[in-house]
């Protein structure tokens, strides 16, 4: 057993329902201070700190200091991942009120994974990207052909300076309401501030991301994605 990585031990940082809760709204990748933190477990202010550093203490989160102000973010990508493949197998959240079921709808159709697009329209996204040949599906990752190589170049997405990062470069990542696999490491990153840099989608409150009528333009000449139906 001392062999093995000590998972437990994460499972048991992540598996209180406060500190879930914290971990869950840093999935944003925005950093947030410890009293939006609370608020959003529900807790005090002095508790939330001794939970935030667990986190932190526990490679968990990471802590940046801005003047006199602290901020939490998620420590990478791969405790994002880990959350979001956690979220896959874990049972749906109880809706109980109306705005719990409008939030989850829109989270549903377009939202971001820590730095990338999840999401109905993170999942026909990739699997457009399939259909026009310019990704192929291998066993952990994606694989970028000629032809993708050329369409993300015409995007203006510098798959060269991607490669070079310290990260997965094109990470198939499961979509936990699709069920389907969505793009995630440096090219999934970079698909998303381009489609925001481009103003083919806009970000909304609690992760949600929105289709804009210029990308829905976009979005249907490029991929043949078809705005309405998602």
């Amino acid at each position: 057993m001392g062999s093995r990585p000590d998972f437990a031990y994460v499972a048991k940082l992540m598996g209180d329902p406060s500190r879930a809760a914290m971990l869950d709204a840093l999935l944003g990748l925005d950093g947030l201070p410890a009293t939006d933190l609370a608020r959003k477990a529900n807790i005090s202010l002095q508790t939330a700190s001794g939970h935030l550093t667990k986190l932190v203490e526990g490679n968990l989160l990471r802590v940046e200091k801005h003047g006199r102000h602290r901020y939490f973010r998620l420590a990478n990508a791969d405790v994002a991942q880990a959350l979001e493949t956690l979220t896959v197998i874990a049972p749906p959240a109880q809706i109980k009120s109306l705005k719990d079921s409008s939030r989850a709808d829109k989270l549903k159709i377009a939202r971001t994974c820590y730095d990338h697009l999840a999401g109905k329209l993170g999942v026909t996204l990739t699997e457009a990207f399939m259909d026009k040949g310019y990704l192929v599906a291998d066993r952990d990752d994606f694989l970028v052909t000629d032809k993708g190589e050329k369409f993300f170049y015409d995007l203006e997405i510098d798959l060269h300076a991607l490669r070079q990062k310290r990260r997965a470069f094109a990470r198939k990542c499961l979509d936990w309401s699709e069920r389907r696999y969505h793009l995630a490491g440096a090219l999934g990153n970079a698909v998303l501030l381009r489609l925001l840099d481009q103003e083919w989608v806009e970000r909304l409150p609690d992760r949600a991301v929105k289709i804009t009528k210029k990308g829905e333009a976009a979005l249907y000449e490029k991929l043949g994605i078809i705005a309405g139906q998602l």
